[in-house]
């Protein structure tokens, strides 16, 4: 009886999620991620199932605050990685010490939802980190304690779209990823089930 109800929250879930061009890791969800969801925590309700809902990229431009022409540049390429015109961030009052004012530039950011969500995390475990030199997987413990990941990238060269002559500096910026998991070990083997590499350690 547990069994034909875990089948069935997996079945209603799955109708609920099923838009009409499915992303690959949208249908690994959907077909894969879903079932495995439902039979180890053993969901009785198709909202318990845990989702990503979101990434959001940010970089902190803080090096170039006074240069206008090289925090277009690091803006349009967070656009080209993400494929979404990302938000400046401006310096909420001045710091003296950091000879920052206020309403300076100091960081871009842009948030990925629905299909370009999962397009990017797609790309960002079958190609991107791949192409890290030396590369071992991603660190476990990087949860904040309410089923969110966050995790930095080194260098915007690993991703296919930026070609090494048209970069001006080599910058790395952060990304997280938001689920609706309530605890980190949910959002873990959500993320560890849609394919992100977690290193043993």
């Amino acid at each position: 009886m547990a069994a034909a109800k875990k089948t069935q929250v997996a079945k209603e879930a799955a109708t609920e999620n099923k838009p009409a061009e499915l992303n690959r890791v949208k249908a690994r969800y959907i077909n894969e991620v879903v079932p495995y969801l439902v039979k180890k925590f053993e969901y009785k309700n198709i909202n318990e199932i845990p989702k990503l809902v979101k990434i959001t990229l940010n970089t902190g431009l803080g090096d170039v605050k006074d240069n206008a022409k090289s925090i277009q540049l690091a803006v349009e390429e967070l656009k080209t990685i993400s494929g979404q015109k990302p938000l400046t961030i401006a310096a909420r009052k001045s710091v003296a010490n950091f000879k920052v004012r206020e309403g300076m530039t100091v960081g871009a950011k842009v948030t990925l939802r629905g299909n370009r969500m999962y397009e990017f995390f797609d790309k960002l475990i079958s190609i991107a980190l791949p192409r890290v030199r030396d590369f071992r997987g991603v660190s476990s413990k990087s949860f904040d304690g309410r089923g969110n990941y966050a995790m930095g990238v080194k260098e915007q060269l690993i991703f296919p779209e930026i070609s090494y002559d048209q970069v001006e500096k080599i910058r790395g910026f952060d990304i997280c990823f938001t689920t609706t998991a309530k605890t980190d070990e949910e959002a873990r083997e959500l993320l560890k089930a849609l394919g992100m590499p977690f290193s043993a350690k």
